[in-house]
C-alpha cells in the first residue's frame, strides 16, 4: 500500500517556542521519503513522530537561515549511525555549498552515509525518479532560496470490469501498462486518464512569479505564513508572507490543501491565522503543529 503524507517535524520560523519546534517536514511519498529544512532538532522530532532516518531519501534545503538547516548535522551523522544503505541526495541553493558542507562535516563522526550533493542554481527540473519530477525555482528572500515541487506523471485508472471482458488478467495487465497494446486490445480501452498529483513546497519569500509557478494546481501546498495580514509591511520588509497572501495563493492557484506554517513568535493562537486564511481561501486549510500528520489529498476523479 502506498503512503502519501507529510510529518511535520516543527513549524516555528526564526525562534523555537516551548509548542513549536525549528522547521522540519518528512514528506513521505510512496517508497520515497523528502526532507525539506531540517532545522534543529530535526532528529528528535524524527524520533518523536515514529519515522526513521531509514525513511530520508532526499534532503531539500530552501536556504541556509538557520531555522532551515540548523538540524543538517543531526540528519547526517544519523544516517551514517544507522547504517542506511541507499544514497541519499541533497539539494541546496548553490550559493551556499560552504554552508551546506560545514554543517554535513560539523563534528567528527564516522562518516559512512552515502550522500550525493546535488547543488541547486537554476529553475527547472532538478531529479527525477519513479516519484516524477523534482523542481525547484527560486524565490525572493535577501538570500538565494529555492521552493520546490513534487510532479507525478499523468498516468492511466484501469478498469477491471474492462479488463474483465477483455480476458486480460495477471501478468498481463502490467504488459499491457507497458507496452500500450496487447493482442490488438490497447490500453486505453481498458482504462480511464489518471490526473497525476502534486505536491509543492514555499518557504521564506515574499510574493513573486515563482510563489504560483510552484503552487499551480498542487493538491497539497506547503506554505510559509510567518505573519497575520496587520503585520503586512513588516512581513514585506522581512522577506515573508501573510497567511492571507499565502490563502489568496492558493485560491488563485486552484489548490486543494493547504498547510500553514512558519509561524512568528510574536503570535500566540493559531485560530488566528486560520481565520484570516478562510477569508480567502474555500479548500481545506491545515494550521500545522509539530508532529502531525498530514494526509496528501485522495486523487481527484477524471483525468
Amino acid at each position: 500500500m502506498t503512503v502519501r503524507e507529510l510529518i511535520v517535524l516543527g513549524t516555528a520560523s526564526q525562534v523555537p517556542t516551548r509548542q513549536r519546534n525549528h522547521n522540519g517536514y518528512l514528506l513521505r511519498w510512496d517508497g520515497e521519503g523528502f526532507l525539506f529544512d531540517p532545522g534543529d532538532g530535526s532528529q528528535r522530532q524524527l524520533l518523536r513522530s515514529g519515522a526513521a532516518a531509514s525513511d530520508i531519501t532526499r534532503i531539500c534545503i530552501t536556504h541556509f537561515h538557520g531555522d532551515h538547516c540548523l538540524g543538517v548535522p543531526g540528519i547526517v551523522q544519523r544516517l551514517s549511525l544507522d547504517r542506511v544503505p541507499h544514497t541519499v541526495h541533497a539539494h541546496f541553493p548553490k550559493s551556499g555549498a560552504h554552508f551546506f558542507e560545514r554543517l554535513r562535516y560539523a563534528s567528527a563522526f564516522y562518516d559512512a552515509a552515502d550522500i550525493k550533493e546535488e547543488p541547486v542554481d537554476d529553475d527547472g527540473e532538478i531529479a527525477t525518479g519513479k516519484f516524477g519530477r523534482l523542481e525547484a525555482y527560486r524565490l525572493d528572500h535577501g538570500i538565494d532560496s529555492f521552493g520546490y515541487r513534487l510532479v507525478e506523471p499523468d498516468g492511466h485508472r484501469m478498469l477491471p470490469e474492462k479488463l474483465a471482458e477483455h480476458g486480460i488478467q495477471g501478468p498481463r495487465v502490467r504488459t499491457l501498462q507497458q507496452q500500450g497494446e496487447l493482442d490488438g486490445i490497447r490500453l486505453e480501452d481498458v482504462s480511464e486518464p489518471r490526473k497525476g498529483q502534486k505536491f509543492a513546497f514555499v518557504m521564506d519569500t515574499r510574493l513573486c512569479d515563482n510563489v504560483y509557478e510552484l503552487a499551480d494546481q498542487a493538491d497539497m501546498l506547503v506554505i510559509e505564513s510567518t505573519y497575520l495580514a496587520r503585520d503586512t509591511k513588516l512581513a514585506g520588509d522581512h522577506g515573508h508572507l501573510t497567511a492571507q497572501q499565502a490563502a489568496r495563493v492558493a485560491q488563485d492557484c486552484k489548490v486543494r490543501k493547504l498547510v500553514l506554517t512558519h509561524f512568528s513568535q510574536r503570535y500566540e493562537d493559531p485560530a488566528e491565522f486560520h481565520a484570516e486564511a478562510a477569508q480567502e481561501f474555500g479548500g481545506e486549510i491545515v494550521i500545522a503543529k509539530d508532529l502531525d500528520r498530514v494526509q496528501v489529498p485522495k486523487r481527484s476523479t477524471g483525468p
